[in-house]
């Protein structure tokens, strides 16, 4: 309302009124917040971190309106240009959603396009991407396996996306290069032998003509919960057997499978962040050319479906599983050739020519994995890690942590918890 003053010196209220002020710039600043359309599953753990990465780049940077809906992989877009939606961040799981995000228009990245969509002249091969690094997912899984004294392997795909081709062919071109030869599970031809209720007796049949022992790498957690439940349709043992190792590290999943499967755990928090930050740039006109963002690999989140050592000297191999039962203590050489009955020296010697390495590397090695894992899962400071992973001594397990992995425990906890 308005207040005017009359002749007789007194205030009248005006019989009309104007829009208030602060409405007007509360109404102008909506306008102007970015609103982004999500279509990322949120069943899923790794779609959940993702999108916490959104959120809290976001929250430095923004604010930003988000259009988001629970649920798997397939997701609705909302009508871009009615809502004011100013860009999408998107997995692209059909025709009728790519369809819709071409029609938006707008600054969109897209989650692990499929073989098809990336082909030449295909309009979503030009939008920018999310993926991982096949190169280190498949050096992560090679070093796992290997680890186990596994020397023959296979890998287990899924149909028609591309990043599960490339962690298929850079898992086999880096085991050829040890050379070792990857058996890969041909995907059923015809399309109703694709039903999972049919595939599962083919996979069984084709786990049974594989040689044993054998260390399998599925594309993902889904993948290998499937291929746990061929293994005890065809009854092989896991992971006796077929030591079997997916991606995603999906904790409720994994926890679930029968055994319960080990993973890859990936970055997906950091992606999602980047991914925001990459979006920011191409709505505000900063960024014009496509760009990738990669998820990197962290660790191997090892369960019951890789807890072999599958080395048929019997004296290193009970060596082997002491060592990784006992991690976090501080063991030494003698404790355990103590523990396996047998002299140091004999020891040494057969762990060498087993395992490529002494039984203190090995050791070492165990320790150094758990304190990457209590880095990144806990909030303990440096000196309780360091006495956790057995290391004792605090200025020796920064300085070792240094030498093997290039960079310091705080630095590395900061660029895998950030």
């Amino acid at each position: 309302m308005i207040i005017r003053r009359i002749s007789n010196g007194s205030d009248q209220v005006a019989k009309y009124a104007r829009p208030d002020g602060r409405r007007a710039c509360r109404l102008a600043r909506l306008r102007e917040t970015p609103k982004v359309a999500l279509l990322v599953e949120t069943a899923r753990s790794f779609g959940r971190d993702f999108l916490n990465g959104i959120a809290r780049y976001a929250r430095q940077h923004g604010p930003w309106i988000f259009h988001i809906a629970p649920g798997d992989f397939e997701q609705a877009l909302p009508k871009m240009k009615q809502w004011g939606g100013a860009g999408i961040i998107a997995r692209i799981p059909s025709d009728r959603v790519a369809r819709a995000i071409l029609e938006a228009g707008v600054p969109t990245i897209a989650l692990g396009l499929t073989d098809e969509q990336m082909r030449p002249g295909s309009p979503l091969a030009n939008l920018c991407e999310v993926s991982s690094n096949p190169e280190q997912v498949a050096q992560m899984a090679i070093g796992h396996l290997m680890d186990l004294g596994l020397r023959q392997f296979a890998y287990v795909g899924v149909e028609g996306r591309a990043w599960s081709r490339r962690r298929g062919e850079a898992f086999a071109a880096q085991l050829k290069a040890k050379g070792h030869n990857v058996h890969g599970y041909p995907l059923p031809k015809r399309p109703r032998d694709r039903q999972w209720d049919r595939e599962l007796e083919v996979m069984a049949d084709w786990l049974l003509t594989l040689p044993a022992p054998l260390g399998l790498f599925a594309c993902n957690d889904d993948r290998g919960r499937q291929v746990l439940e061929a293994c005890r349709l065809a009854q092989l043992n896991v992971p006796e057997d077929i030591a079997v190792l997916g991606v995603d590290n999906d904790v409720v999943f994994c926890e679930l499978s029968a055994p319960p499967l080990s993973s890859i755990a990936l970055n997906a928090e950091t992606a999602g962040y980047r991914a925001a930050e990459l979006l920011d740039g191409l709505m505000s006109g900063r960024i014009r050319a496509p760009r990738k963002v990669q998820v990197e690999a962290i660790r191997v989140v090892r369960r019951r479906s890789t807890e072999l050592m599958a080395v048929e000297d019997s004296d290193v191999s009970a060596a082997l599983q002491f060592i990784h039962r006992e991690q976090g203590r501080a063991l030494s050489v003698e404790d355990v050739a103590t523990a396996v009955a047998a002299s140091r020296r004999y020891l040494e010697r057969r762990f060498r020519a087993v395992m490529g390495r002494t039984v203190l590397e090995e050791i070492q090695l165990v320790r150094l994995e758990r304190a990457k894992r209590l880095l990144i899962e806990t909030a303990h400071p440096i000196s309780t890690v360091a006495e956790m992973s057995g290391f004792g001594s605090v200025a020796y397990f920064i300085q070792f942590f240094h030498e093997r992995v290039g960079t310091t425990p705080r630095r590395y906890r900061i660029k895998w918890t950030k």
